[in-house]
């Protein structure tokens, strides 16, 4: 494949063209020496990129942005967004740019999104710029969520720039280029509403329509359509990343997608000690984001959506909030159902099994395994094992043993299924430890660790005789674990 015909399957942004109020066109900052340090040749390959011409230095200069095909324009997004409970009316990409849109092998079309290019007119006083480690987690742990079937942007490329990031010290700069279904978020509703032109949030309610729920384009009431099809999107994704101990560390509305799909690993992690209470964002003092509280946060998002429909959904105000609420009420029985149809699989629990009594047996589980902090990932592949008949390693890890012993019992008197449990219950996922030790490592310029942790990460379901500590705890010394912005 030519460079010309590598280049030409980018195509200028429909959200821009339909939407130019909420985007400003704009250039990347310069990248002085591009170097290439992380490529998703898989992924490449499904948008129609030629791998071997993105490691070429015309590949590397589309990836940082500093040179884009003839009739692409690459734009800053306008969002607003509320911020741990507290509103920004203008916020946007600032360190950000929506290159263009690409249309992979499935016919879906996609955004090409750059992160730390520098500053735009949304920078808001920041440099614009990224570090090397940051744009790294970002990587390992999208593409972690990825091969655990969690709906997720994607990371294509991380380019370390050549130039200087200053944080506390100066640090290795980097671009991330990543692929998403859209950017659209609640805080890009948000900020149309806040313009009080209801033109605007009608065109971008029908841009989001044709873009990711077409069918709602035929319903009696699109917009409410459109409020109903977010609700069920975001209940079962934030349902699944509570299954596997997922830690988003920052569900601002800005970082609420329209699409469904999880955007921005800044501060999040994958809880190691089952505690509900957990935080790992080092800004998050009040624990607004803590694990258990993510359900109640994407409902309170969504509500902040609502509120921007509300003029499409009725002329008369008082009934467009109450068929909203009624729509957002339905977020819990979404969340209830998807939550409790990946416990039953998580226990290995067959269809006979009621429903009461998946969620009664997962919930004593849970407790008990927050009683004794019990390590999340590792203690479902062992309850396989007990499963098949040893229950020793399961049994190891609690402190209260007779009571285990009680639940176990009354659990495995319901039949699990082992095999069932294997294919849901990773053996690895990215360790903070493990992402720690890859992103210093990497920093300081060694990225075979980095190479041996995305391999683990890939397959996380398939355990390897060669890869134990990647699915070990962390050690005792490790803690406590703070994660951060990355700007």
């Amino acid at each position: 494949m030519s460079a010309a015909q590598s280049t030409t399957v980018l195509r200028d942004s429909q959200f821009a063209r339909d939407l130019p109020e909420m985007a400003i066109s704009w250039r990347a900052a310069e990248a002085p020496e591009p170097r290439l340090l992380a490529l998703n040749e898989p992924l490449a390959a499904e948008l129609g990129l030629d791998a071997t011409w993105l490691r070429s230095p015309a590949g590397l200069r589309l990836l940082v942005g500093a040179e884009v095909p003839d009739g692409v324009t690459p734009v800053a997004q306008a969002y607003s967004g509320h911020q741990f409970g507290g509103y920004t009316p203008r916020l946007g990409d600032g360190r950000a740019l929506l290159l263009g849109e690409l249309e992979g092998s499935d016919g879906r079309r996609r955004d090409l999104h750059l992160k730390g290019s520098g500053r735009t007119p949304f920078a808001r006083g920041g440099d614009g710029l990224a570090a090397v480690g940051p744009m790294l987690r970002e990587y390992v742990v999208s593409e972690a969520m990825h091969a655990l079937g969690i709906p997720t942007t994607r990371a294509l490329a991380v380019v370390a720039t050549g130039a200087e990031v200053w944080r506390e010290t100066a640090l290795p700069g980097a671009v991330l280029a990543r692929v998403a279904s859209s950017h659209l978020r609640v805080g890009s509703f948000q900020y149309a509403a806040a313009k009080g032109d209801l033109d605007l949030v009608r065109r971008l309610a029908d841009h989001a329509i044709a873009r990711h729920y077409p069918a709602a384009a035929d319903a009696e009431q699109p917009y409410l359509a459109l409020f109903d099809a977010v609700v069920a999107a975001q209940a079962e994704l934030v349902a699944r990343w509570m299954l596997v101990g997922f830690i988003h560390g920052v569900m601002n509305t800005d970082n609420m997608t329209i699409s469904g799909e999880t955007i921005d690993y800044g501060p999040c992690a994958f809880m190691d000690a089952y505690d509900p209470a957990t935080v790992y964002s080092s800004i998050d003092h009040a624990g607004r984001y803590a694990y258990a509280n993510q359900p109640i946060v994407a409902q309170w998002n969504l509500a902040r959506f609502a509120e921007t429909l509300l003029p499409l959904i009725s002329e008369d105000q008082e009934r467009a909030v109450n068929v909203a609420v009624e729509s957002l009420g339905r977020f819990t029985a979404v969340y209830d159902a998807a939550w409790a149809a990946g416990m039953r699989a998580k226990l290995g629990l067959g269809a006979d099994v009621a429903d009461t009594v998946v969620t009664s047996t997962a919930q004593d589980l849970l407790t008990q395994m927050a009683q004794s902090r019990v390590d999340y990932t590792s203690f479902f592949r062992h309850l396989g094992t007990a499963a098949r008949g040893d229950a020793e390693g399961a049994r190891g890890l609690f402190v209260d043993l007779a009571g285990f012993d009680a639940w176990l019992a009354r659990w495995r008197d319901l039949g699990p299924d082992a095999d069932v449990m294997d294919r849901v219950n990773p053996v690895y996922v990215p360790r903070n430890h493990l992402v720690e030790e890859t992103l210093a490592a990497a920093t300081a310029g060694d990225l075979d660790p980095l190479g041996r942790l995305l391999d683990a990460v890939a397959a996380p379901f398939d355990e390897r005789a060669d890869l134990d500590r990647y699915a070990a705890p962390a050690p005792d010394d490790f803690g406590p674990y703070q994660t951060f912005c990355g700007t």
